[in-house]
C-alpha cells in the first residue's frame, strides 16, 4: 500500500472515522479499496445554502464550503427524508462522489430530497491510512469502526430490562422520546445504558443521549457498519445489548433508526425470537394517527409485539393522544411536553424498584 503515498492536510474529520484515531494530517494512496466503512479522504467541490453542515469526531458542527479537505467513509444511504446512494464498483484519485449525510458517508448519490438541495460534490484524493505495525511503515486503509462484527454472536442480556424505539419513519421523535426516557430513569435513581442500533453514521443521537443521563452509550459505527440492512442489523444489536448488559445497568435504552418499514433493517431485528424475547417493552414514536394506527398494527400482527406507548408527533396535543388510546387501546404521552410522564408510564410498566422522583 505504498502507491502514491503522500501526506495531506485535512481541515475536517468527519465523525463516521472517530475509531481510526487520525490526526489533520493524513498519510493518503492511490490504491482505493472500494468496499463500505473505506475511509478516503475528498476536497469538497462546491458550496451549498443548506444541509451544508458535518459532524466532526468532536461531537460539533462545523459549516462545510467549497475547497474544504475532509475525511470521511464509503457507504450507501436509502433515506426517505434525505439523499439516496451506493458505493461505487471502483474508487480512483480524481472521482467525483457525493457526501451522502452529516456524518460523512460518502458514495454516488442516485437520487435527492427536494428539502436539502443536492449534495456535496467530492474529489478524491485518495485512502486513509493506518500503521498499525509497531517499528514498520507498513499502511493499511483505515476503515470505521473500533471493532469487527460478528454475525453469528450469541444475545445475553443477564437480565436486563431492555426498552425499545421504534418509529413510523424517519424525524418520528423516537431520539426525543429515547431522551426523555433516559433523563426520568436517571432522575428516579436508575442507571440507563443506551444505544442505536440502526441507521446511517451519525453520532448526535447517542450524544443527545449522554446529554440526557445516559452512563454509557454506543453506536453500530462502532463495530465498523456505516449503513445498517437486514443481514447486519440483528447481529449488531445482540453484540450491543450484550455489551452494554454486562455492565450491569438497571436498564437498557436504544433506537431503532429510521421506521418499521425502512430499509435499514428494523424489521430483521424484530422478527428476530431471540430479541423480541429479550424486549421488555417497545415505544411506537408516530408523526400522525394514521401513521400510529399503521404501525401499532404492524407490531401486532407481524411482529407480535404489544407497543408500551405510542408517542411523537401524533401525541403534541389532546386530540391525537385520545384517537390513539381510545381506537388503538394504547397509552398516549408526548415526549417533549410531558417526559416526566412518559418515563414514569414506562417505569411503572417495566416494574422497575425506582427511587422517589427528584
Amino acid at each position: 500500500m505504498v502507491n502514491g503515498m503522500r501526506s495531506v492536510l485535512v481541515d475536517k474529520l468527519a465523525s463516521v472515522t472517530q475509531a481510526c484515531g487520525l490526526s489533520h494530517e493524513v498519510r493518503i494512496c492511490e490504491d482505493i479499496p472500494a468496499e463500505e466503512g473505506v475511509v478516503i479522504v475528498v476536497e469538497v467541490l462546491t458550496n451549498k445554502s443548506t444541509y451544508n453542515t458535518l459532524e466532526l469526531t468532536s461531537g460539533r458542527m462545523a459549516k462545510v464550503g467549497k475547497g474544504d479537505v475532509v475525511a470521511g467513509a464509503l457507504g450507501h444511504r436509502q433515506a426517505l427524508f434525505g439523499y439516496s446512494g451506493h458505493v461505487p464498483a471502483t474508487v480512483s484519485p480524481g472521482d467525483v462522489l457525493q457526501m451522502l449525510n452529516i456524518g460523512g458517508v460518502l458514495g454516488v448519490c442516485d437520487s435527492i430530497n427536494p428539502e436539502k438541495g443536492k449534495p456535496f460534490d467530492c474529489r478524491v484524493l485518495g485512502v486513509a491510512l493506518n500503521f498499525p505495525y509497531l517499528g514498520e511503515r507498513i499502511g493499511v486503509p483505515a476503515r470505521a469502526g473500533h471493532q469487527r462484527l460478528d454475525l453469528a454472536v450469541a444475545l445475553d442480556t443477564r437480565g436486563v430490562p431492555v426498552v425499545a424505539l421504534a418509529g413510523t419513519c424517519m424525524e418520528a421523535g423516537k431520539t426525543a422520546a429515547a431522551c426523555a426516557l433516559i433523563a426520568r430513569m436517571r432522575h428516579r435513581g436508575l442507571t440507563v445504558d443506551a444505544f442505536k442500533a440502526t441507521g446511517v453514521s451519525l453520532r448526535r443521537d447517542i450524544l443527545a443521549m449522554e446529554d440526557a443521563g445516559a452512563r454509557r452509550c454506543a453506536i453500530f459505527t462502532d463495530l465498523g457498519i456505516v449503513t445498517t440492512t437486514r443481514v447486519n442489523g440483528p447481529a449488531l444489536t445482540r453484540t450491543m445489548l450484550s455489551e452494554l448488559a454486562a455492565g450491569k445497568p438497571d436498564v437498557l435504552v436504544f433506537e431503532l433508526g429510521d421506521g418499521i418499514l425502512g430499509t435499514y433493517g428494523v424489521d430483521a431485528i424484530l422478527e428476530c425470537p431471540d430479541i423480541r424475547t429479550a424486549l421488555s417493552a417497545v415505544i411506537l414514536s408516530a408523526n400522525d394517527p394514521v401513521a400510529a394506527w399503521g404501525g401499532v398494527k404492524l407490531l401486532r400482527e407481524r411482529f407480535h409485539i404489544e407497543p408500551c406507548l405510542v408517542t411523537g408527533p401524533a401525541t403534541d396535543n389532546q386530540v391525537g393522544v385520545e384517537i390513539i388510546t381510545t381506537q388503538m387501546g394504547v397509552p398516549a404521552c408526548n415526549a417533549i411536553s410531558n417526559g416526566a410522564a412518559l418515563g414514569d408510564r414506562v417505569i411503572e410498566a417495566l416494574g422497575l424498584p425506582a427511587a422517589a422522583a427528584q
